[in-house]
């Protein structure tokens, strides 16, 4: 009923640039924030970047200065533009959607949801 894809992953040269996308589909009624988490080869994940639907956000503090998290509320779309690549950045990204309420049928359902992933190469 509720599905996240994400796009835009891929192979780049440090210091470039890439732009990650994410949209949740489905009967939704409301989606409480949503972000970025990454998760690299033997590392646990983390989160890189969330933005709330007042778009209040919120940074690792190793991509700050760096990503921008920006979500399109209408669209049920947050993106990720990350500038200023470095090789430490590799990793698959994903999408997670907090508190997302859908309808299915007469009833309504909240939780987290989480989307498949994109893998992310920074290499020269």
């Amino acid at each position: 009923q509720v599905q996240l894809v994400e796009s835009g992953g891929g192979l780049v040269q440090p210091g470039g640039s890439l732009r990650l996308s994410c949209a949740a589909s489905g009967s939704i009624f409301s989606i409480n924030a949503m972000g970025w988490y990454r998760q690299a080869p033997g590392k646990q994940r983390e989160l890189v970047a969330a933005i709330t639907s007042s778009g209040s956000t919120n940074y690792a503090d190793s991509v700050k200065g760096r990503f921008t998290i920006s979500r399109d509320n209408a669209k049920n779309t947050v993106y990720l533009q990350m500038n200023s690549l470095k090789s430490e950045d590799t990793a698959v990204y994903y999408c997670n959607a907090d508190s997302l309420t859908y309808y299915r049928g007469s009833h309504s359902y909240t939780g987290d949801y989480w989307g498949q992933g994109t893998q992310v190469t920074v290499s020269s």
